[in-house]
């Protein structure tokens, strides 16, 4: 079961939105290869706004995503591509289906 999760929002540079859509498809093969997560989603909410929502059994395997290669990655290139330090948020899931 699920119980904690990721809800991270991305603001692109508006030069950079393609790079950074890229990125986050491109992810997906990383976030398939993690055993620890559930659950993973990267979406575009907007012209320049994009977020990753991901979902994990318990602390433990979040912290692990936290500590991971896709994290690395959007922090290696996070002055490039955005506006603004992402704003990651840990959440408790309340309820799932």
């Amino acid at each position: 079961m699920v119980s904690v999760a990721i809800l991270a929002t991305l603001q692109a540079k508006p030069d950079k939105v393609s790079e950074l859509s890229d990125m986050l498809k491109g992810a997906v093969a990383l976030a398939q290869a993690e055993e620890q997560t559930i659950s993973w989603y990267a979406l575009q909410m907007g012209e320049t706004t994009f977020g990753v929502f991901d979902t994990f059994e318990d602390e433990a395997k979040r912290q692990a995503h936290l500590n991971g290669q896709i994290a690395a990655a959007l922090m290696a290139h996070a002055d490039e591509l955005l506006s603004e330090p992402p704003k990651i948020e840990q959440v408790t899931i309340l309820a799932a289906k």
